[in-house]
């Protein structure tokens, strides 16, 4: 794992958490845009049809506040990064 990828925040980890970064083994997929532009989303297990659906995501930072979702979905050029969709309730 190289030293920007161990820098950055996973999406779910606690603002306290001493080490909010990517674990060994994981599989991340970072997410572009919207409210959790920069973070990483961990998709260790999820299913080859979970990943191409992507995902929405609860944020109290989106345009719905407190229990909106940020939606992001695969980019076919880079599947390892998510864009963002939009927001939703």
């Amino acid at each position: 794992m190289d030293e920007l990828m161990r820098q950055r925040r996973v999406y779910g980890a606690d603002h306290d958490d001493p080490d909010p970064g990517p674990k060994p083994g994981h599989d991340y997929r970072e997410l572009v845009g919207g409210p959790l532009d920069g973070l990483l989303l961990d998709v260790t297990g999820w299913s080859d049809a979970a990943l191409c659906e992507g995902a929405a995501l609860i944020t109290e930072i989106g345009a719905y506040g407190p229990g909106g979702r940020a939606e992001y979905r695969s980019r076919q050029a880079d599947p390892l990064k998510w864009d963002w969709c939009g927001d939703t309730r």
